[in-house]
């Protein structure tokens, strides 16, 4: 009897289904994408209504090959990619190239029996809005990207891309930075008095918020009265909130500078403080939505320090399937490329069931309702569980630290959605002192609600039992200077929520826009924040003088939307191209005859070149920046380019600088007297010592106060985290050939940066297995590759090949033959 064959994109997707049907079924994976457009050439016929010329991708004609034959023996052929609109554009694709008559299409939402089984028992036909929508955004993306790119190759540099949506989030960074260089920071000062009841040891803050008279005639606002009830995340508060923090910032006394500052300290000289008013409410904290991909890449970038691409590529393996022992394969979660917060109503009943037996039922709620945003296709259920009995600690054992990490994210952010709200009872405290009022504010977590499962990011701040007219000890006033800071620069978390909530980009495009700009070269990462770089803001204007349109973020959101007509059939996907294409037509032609040839500038330094006496310059090549004599090619000399910190080596005393891991190009600072020294770190470190102990001062995250690495960095890792003894850092795996894989990595992480003449120089790169989420860990080479290194003192770099040969000559062998490699492959270089 002939089998029904499903066909699905992954093997692991197409396992955990196969033992889902039965001995009926044959399940086979594509792959992914079958077809594209050539690598070379438009590949669209602008002409006949923008036909794509679709090409067999090379490494799939294998594939094809035997998905063909198994389609001629099955019964019924089934497409089961996923269910969006690149998993149609698959579906579509395998119809056509197989030469499928009929073929079914099953969706689901979540690999599990039972939605499998339905979707099996259900099947639709092959979505021609849905896969029109896909082509229209692929053959658009072509036409900017083929029409552009070329241009900027001759006018600016080799390698340069435009791409339609990379290009806005390209703006919004350099926008970013130009508000930043723009800034002009003002001077304020606030005065904090230590306070505490009569008699008693117990302290606390209070802060000048402003003169009495100003204050005296104000009723407490609707919200402030005592009793009263706060919803701090509901929709229909936010507005009263935002709305009384407004009314305060109004009335908040300003200190422009010291002088003023010092006044009010005379004004306070032997002044009485006493308690002039208490508010006391009841706040409500309502419990997180259930995530979509954005808020999912948003949480798992800042809570777990988890990539985009690295989230979603964990998220991709959680929802197709895990082997948890017993129960077989199973997905964990549903599909992770959603904008919607849906939850069916089988999964309310099934978490709301789970927090009864688990919690209690004080601690089921009625479940957060996301208002839709106008941009949301709203296709898909929010990320959830697909059982949630399944807790973390359940599969624990047969994920990966990784798989681990975001499950119990995702986990834990579903049912607490479906938890009551949080309660807390909060005083504020207003005290005046002679003609000002200085407030102090407390607050105590009555019932945890949704906080049982979903952690906490604040501390609770008590206040002492205080009573109106209470006279209270002064302790000391404390003036501090303040400076207003500019915006922050942008995070791939704090980009994504820009992306989204301009209506830029779709759950399925946030990682290519971030991973692009990165590759391009566009934009660095600084304390894991983006920087554009000359080339990236130099793309940026020539694109706002020339291409207004394409990087206008109201025309890209604009387009956005009617792709999504097309996708709900009320737009041809042939007529959306044409109006568009008629006016970039225009303006392709206008830049080719407009755009002017830029030239980079060289960066001279204040050093003369010790072979010949000319400046040195930076210049950058296909490594990064380096540096050269102004003279070449005349003079040859060239060395790698560091950026010093200012901070001394813990282990040596040399300069810690500044260096990039070769394959992710991560920031990392190590010691300018590797492979003497292999001191490496995360955290950008400090030229000022710790006051304590001397030691070395980092500075765990953006925006943090710098912090001593032995006391506070240290002690956070894992043990097994820490480097060892031998110099070599090792990291937790599931499995030993992921151990291997994480050492493999770090003896092979040295980075090459260019010099001049072609030879390299190598830097030591922390291991991209080892990039955990949690503090430092410091990368060092193995004992194989650092005995090695000690061989070859002659200070030059060593390719790949060149390794190999100095390894060899540890254990015993001659290197003579690496010494020879090393010789022959310089001279090419030069010639």
């Amino acid at each position: 009897m002939a089998k029904k064959l499903v066909i699905v994109e992954s093997p692991a997707k197409a396992k955990t289904i196969e033992k889902f049907l039965g001995r009926d079924f044959e399940v086979r994976a594509s792959m992914g994408h079958i077809i594209d457009l050539p690598k070379k050439g438009l590949g669209v016929n602008t002409r006949k209504d923008f036909a794509p010329q679709y090409e067999i991708i090379e490494e799939r004609k294998g594939v094809i090959a035997e998905l063909k034959a198994a389609s001629k023996k099955a019964e019924e052929v089934y497409l089961a990619p996923d269910p969006d609109r690149e998993g149609e554009f698959i579906a579509w694709s395998l119809m056509q190239t197989l030469g499928l008559k009929n073929p079914r299409r099953a969706v689901f939402n979540e690999i599990t029996r039972k939605a499998v089984q339905e979707a099996i028992q259900k099947p639709r036909a092959i979505n021609e809005d849905l896969f029109n929508a896909q082509q229209a955004r692929r053959v658009l993306d072509r036409l900017v990207g083929y029409k552009i790119s070329p241009l900027l190759w001759r006018r600016v540099q080799s390698g340069t891309s435009a791409g339609r949506v990379q290009s806005v989030a390209l703006r919004l960074i350099c926008d970013r930075e130009r508000q930043i260089r723009d800034f002009v920071p003002q001077e304020y000062w606030t005065i904090t008095a230590l306070l505490s009841k009569q008699g008693e040891q117990e302290r606390f803050e209070a802060t000048l918020v402003a003169r009495l008279n100003e204050l005296a005639g104000h009723q407490p606002m609707e919200g402030e009265e005592e009793g009263a009830a706060e919803s701090e995340e509901g929709e229909g508060s936010a507005e009263g909130e935002n709305e009384r923090r407004s009314e305060e910032t109004r009335r908040r006394l300003h200190i422009a500078n010291q002088q003023e500052a010092e006044a009010i300290l005379a004004e306070l000289g032997g002044a009485s403080f006493s308690v002039w008013r208490l508010i006391q409410r009841e706040v409500r904290r309502q419990p997180p939505l259930p995530y979509t991909t954005s808020t999912m890449q948003q949480d798992a970038s800042s809570r777990l320090y988890f990539k985009p691409k690295k989230t979603m590529s964990l998220a991709q393996q959680l929802y197709e399937g895990i082997e948890l022992g017993p129960r077989g394969s199973q997905g964990l979660i549903t599909y992770m490329r959603t904008d919607s917060t849906r939850v069916s109503d089988e999964a309310k009943a099934s978490v709301r069931r789970f927090i009864e037996q688990s919690y209690g039922q004080p601690f089921v709620g009625s479940g957060r309702v996301g208002k839709l945003k106008a941009t949301a296709q709203d296709a898909h259920e929010a990320i959830r569980p697909t059982d949630v009995t399944l807790t973390p600690e359940q599969v624990r054992e047969y994920l990966t630290p990784d798989q681990y990490k975001l499950y119990s994210l995702i986990w834990r952010r579903f049912v607490a959605s479906f938890m009551t709200p949080a309660l807390f009872d909060t005083v504020r405290a207003d005290i005046v002192a002679g003609q000002y009022v200085f407030r102090a504010s407390g607050s105590h977590l009555r019932f945890p609600g949704f906080y049982a499962v979903w952690p906490r990011d604040e501390e609770e701040r008590l206040l002492p039992l205080l009573a109106v007219d209470e006279v209270l000890a002064l302790h000391e006033l404390q003036p501090q200077q303040h400076f207003t800071q500019p915006p922050p620069r942008y995070t791939e978390a704090s980009l994504i929520k820009e992306l989204e909530e301009l209506g830029i980009g779709r759950p399925s495009t946030y990682v290519p826009i971030i991973s692009t700009i990165q590759e391009r070269g566009y934009v660095t990462q600084e304390q894991r924040r983006f920087v554009p770089t000359w080339l990236g803001e130099t793309i940026n204007e020539l694109l706002n003088k020339h291409f207004p349109e394409i990087v206008d973020v109201g025309f890209t959101a604009d387009m956005e939307q009617k792709l999504d007509n097309v996708e709900e059939g009320r737009q041809s996907w042939t007529e959306f191209l044409r109006d568009f294409y008629e006016t970039f037509k225009e303006m392709v032609a206008r830049a080719e005859a407009e755009m002017n040839r830029v030239q980079k500038p060289v960066e001279e330094l204040d050093e003369l070149c010790p072979e010949c006496g000319r400046k040195l310059v930076i210049r950058s090549g296909r490594f990064g920046r380096f540096i050269s004599c102004s003279g070449f090619p005349e003079c040859r000399y060239g060395r790698s380019f560091v950026n010093k910190t200012g901070a001394l080596c813990p282990q040596c005393g040399g300069d810690l600088v500044e260096r990039k891991t070769r394959q992710t190009k991560r920031t990392f600072y190590g010691c300018s007297n590797y492979p003497t020294c292999n001191f490496a770190i995360w955290e950008r470190p400090v030229p000022e010592p710790c006051p304590r102990c001397g030691g070395l001062m980092v500075i765990p995250r953006g925006g943090q106060e710098p912090v001593c690495y032995e006391e506070v960095v240290l002690p956070q890792q894992n043990p097994e985290e820490q480097p060892q003894q031998n110099g070599l850092a090792s990291s937790r795996r599931s499995t030993g050939s992921r151990r291997r894989k994480a050492q493999k990595s770090t003896e092979s992480g040295a980075e090459a940066s260019p010099s001049l003449n072609g030879a390299t120089e190598t830097t030591e790169a922390p291991s991209a297995a080892g990039e955990l989420p949690l503090s430092t860990t410091v990368r060092a080479k193995s004992r194989r590759t650092r005995s090695a290194s000690h061989a070859t003192s002659n200070g030059n770099a060593r390719s790949s090949g060149q390794r190999r040969s100095t390894t060899k000559a540890a254990t015993g062998k001659s290197e003579s033959k690496g010494t020879d490699k090393q010789k022959k492959k310089q001279r090419i270089c030069e010639e």
